[in-house]
């Protein structure tokens, strides 16, 4: 009789200790959710800014061009860079305040960021970016000319506009290997020139990978399974990644190219743990305590084709490409 007593007593404490553990689970993947997504809750409709279109055709132009840059632009073939420097140079001058080459050197030779300045009567600045150099002998359409032709055809949008800060926007080089997270990337050098700027710097944009999608079910991966839980299982979608202590400026960004255009908008915040969240230029920035944020389509996380040779421009969605430029328009000129 004693031991049933003893059982009763054990089961319940037991459902007491289950139902508590079952709380505080529940309660550490609901902290775990808001701390990465942010989810907006509110209910005010967002109006979609439908006034800057981006031609797809021009945008194939660049990705056509950058893809077929022989021998490959990559850190080895300075002359395949400094054709798409000039390149980006001769398109931005006609549309910037003022257009120029960072230059700097590394081992003995002579590499370029091109920068072009927008409203620069004025002291407070945003700077948005995507590198031009490609992995290897790779033709990289996605990674990174995706990028650096949605640069393009936002410097050509914001010619004319009214502005309420200088936008500078700036292609960088050697953002792969083997220079990749080191103080030689075109990123790092720029990032540490403006760092007695600090207090101007709104903040920072990195256009990475912002060209393929896809309508299939299961076509979007992510580094830990239980991101599935909150985010699409299809690749149709861009997303805006922050660091972990930067959520309110990761939310403005999102929330500003969500009303520029009708493509689907994610963010996240995370650490640096977290495989592939400081891929690109934005890491520079992070490192020198400047907010920035990458705008992705997740890399190879749904594109199988990273650092690849099948990295082609036929595998790219133009028009969703042009969705995701229309938005970043949008969150600069309202930033």
């Amino acid at each position: 009789m004693l031991s049933i007593v003893i059982f009763k007593t054990y089961f319940r404490l037991m459902k007491k200790i289950v139902g508590v553990s079952a709380l505080l689970f529940l309660l550490l993947i609901s902290l775990a959710f808001f701390a990465l997504k942010q989810p907006d809750f509110s209910k005010e409709k967002i109006e979609v800014d439908s006034s800057m279109p981006i031609d797809t055709n021009i945008l194939k132009q660049h990705v056509t061009f950058f893809t077929s840059v022989q021998p490959a632009r990559n850190f080895a073939n300075i002359s395949s860079l400094d054709s798409c420097a000039n390149y980006i140079f001769s398109y931005l001058k006609s549309f910037a305040d003022t257009v120029y080459f960072q230059e700097f050197t590394v081992e003995g030779k002579l590499y370029k960021n091109v920068i072009a300045s927008y409203g620069s009567e004025f002291k407070n600045r945003l700077i948005v970016g995507a590198h031009y150099d490609v992995c290897e002998e790779l033709p990289g359409a996605d990674d990174n000319a995706s990028g650096v032709a949605g640069l393009l055809e936002i410097g050509k949008a914001l010619h004319g506009k009214t502005l309420n800060k200088r936008v500078d926007l700036v292609a960088y080089t050697l953002e792969e290997p083997p220079f990749f997270r080191t103080n030689k990337m075109g990123s790092a050098i720029h990032a540490e020139s403006i760092i007695e700027d600090r207090s101007t710097i709104t903040g920072m944009i990195c256009l990475e990978m912002i060209g393929y999608f896809s309508d299939e079910k299961n076509s979007q991966d992510y580094p830990i399974a239980a991101l599935k839980l909150v985010y699409p299982n299809i690749g149709n979608f861009i997303t805006v990644v922050g660091r972990s202590d930067q959520s309110d400026y990761t939310q403005k960004v999102r929330q500003l190219m969500k009303a520029g255009s009708s493509i689907p908008v994610e963010s996240i915040n995370a650490p640096a743990a977290l495989s592939g969240i400081d891929f690109s230029d934005h890491l520079n920035y992070w490192k020198n305590d400047f907010n920035a944020v990458m705008i992705s389509n997740t890399g190879f996380y749904r594109n199988h084709n990273y650092h690849t040779a099948d990295d082609t421009m036929e595998k790219l969605n133009f028009a969703k490409m042009a969705l995701v430029t229309q938005s970043v328009i949008h969150c600069i000129i309202n930033f």
